[in-house]
């Protein structure tokens, strides 16, 4: 055979093969709309986690439900809401197994039913405030945790190192954390980036160092960085603790403080201790925005629903215990905290939930409580009068 003719030979099978290779990513390809009762999102990856968790139960529904997500960040999806930016390309969806599964949304594109995000609203790029007909609704508590491998020997970080760190790099001269290759950070529309950057007072499009762009990639890499003690990063406090292996939570010493707190107790514990007694700065709420009616209440019953199960304001179904999926993927129920914010990294105050539920929250997130069991509340002393959860709280 010829080289021309053996050379288009092998080019004509490479377009079959290729040919055949896309028919089948087709045939497998699922519309997103053909799930069972669709509702789409989009925000940060802090949140993922969280969802997919939910999103595996709302699966197993008898009437079954499908959490559809794109995680781009966290203002990205914050504009989107706002703007009504339609979502292309593909997203994912859970199934009741747990297992992330992507779908194909429609070429049009597809309307957000919601957005959710680590910070409020106007600490997004372009955002000066909600307009009418989009409701903010707070879920559970998460922490922004700095982290390092666990081979470093770092154990805290202050907010003024920290600034030196991120806004200065090199020249920052922040021993050990003055190699920018192994300082990471993410962007301007990433809630974590946005909570380090009002901490710190780093403009957050100028910090040093490399973008991981997820909050997943700023775990992984830390974790494999060549040089463990010049290696940093931040993310998520329930990322960084499902990855504890790897990577280890510096104690935070917020200026004013005399001295760094973990967000829990000990450096290995996981009762979140000193989030919600207010030791621990680096807090926010998740917020949930999503389009409302005249009165406040959100328009998709769908989103209604699962938005209503994290507030508190409609109970979730036996079958999706939304009260343990938070614990367990490393939030906190605001059920749980002692303290309270009217604003991301404002001012704390005292804080006394209606339905209190930090002994069971201790039970779940660390195995064990000290409170007094209980089946109901003639079984629990004066200090502690109402049985909720299982357990004796205060009221």
């Amino acid at each position: 055979m010829r080289t021309r003719d053996f050379v288009a030979v092998r080019r004509a099978a490479a377009a079959a093969a290729l040919a055949c290779a896309l028919a089948a990513n087709n045939a497998w390809a699922v519309d997103c709309n053909t799930l069972p009762s669709p509702v789409y999102g989009i925000g940060g990856s802090a949140q993922k986690p969280l969802l997919a968790r939910l999103g595996a139960r709302m699966a197993a529904l008898a009437a079954p439900r499908t959490l559809i997500y794109q995680a781009p960040g966290a203002c990205l999806g914050t504009n989107a809401i706002i703007n009504n930016t339609r979502l292309t390309g593909t997203a994912s969806y859970w199934t009741a197994a747990g297992a992330e599964q992507t779908c194909d949304l429609p070429v049009a594109g597809q309307a957000p039913d919601y957005a959710s995000s680590g910070t409020q609203a106007t600490l997004c790029p372009g955002v000066t405030a909600l307009p009418s007909g989009l409701g903010d609704f707070e879920g559970p508590v998460t922490t922004w945790n700095f982290f390092v491998p666990v081979a470093s020997s770092q154990q805290s970080i202050s907010t003024e190192a920290a600034y030196f760190v991120y806004g200065f790099g090199r020249d920052g001269m922040a021993a050990p954390w003055t190699d920018e290759a192994a300082i990471i950070r993410r962007d301007a529309n990433s809630a974590a980036q946005i909570i380090v950057g009002l901490e710190t007072g780093v403009p957050t499009e100028r910090f040093r160092g490399v973008d991981a762009m997820t909050n997943g990639r700023s775990i992984s890499l830390v974790a494999m960085a060549t040089n463990a003690q010049a290696a940093i990063g931040f993310a998520s406090g329930e990322n960084v603790d499902a990855n504890r292996a790897t990577v280890r939570t510096l104690a935070f010493q917020h200026t004013g403080q005399t001295c760094g707190y973990w967000p829990d107790a000990t450096a290995t514990a996981f009762d979140k201790r000193n989030v919600r007694d207010g030791l621990y700065w680096l807090w926010t709420t998740t917020h949930f925005f999503a389009r409302t009616d005249s009165t406040g209440t959100i328009t998709n019953p769908l989103v209604r629903d699962f938005v209503g199960w994290f507030t508190g304001a409609i109970a979730p179904p036996a079958a999706v215990p939304i009260l343990d999926l938070t614990i367990q993927n490393g939030n906190i129920p605001r059920c749980a905290m002692r303290v309270s914010r009217t604003r991301d990294l404002g001012a704390l105050a005292s804080f006394a939930p209606d339905a209190p539920c930090g002994c069971y929250f201790e039970r779940v997130a660390t195995g064990a409580t000290t409170c007094a069991a209980c089946t109901d509340s003639a079984a629990c002393p004066t200090s502690a009068p109402v049985c909720r959860h299982g357990y004796c709280e205060v009221n």
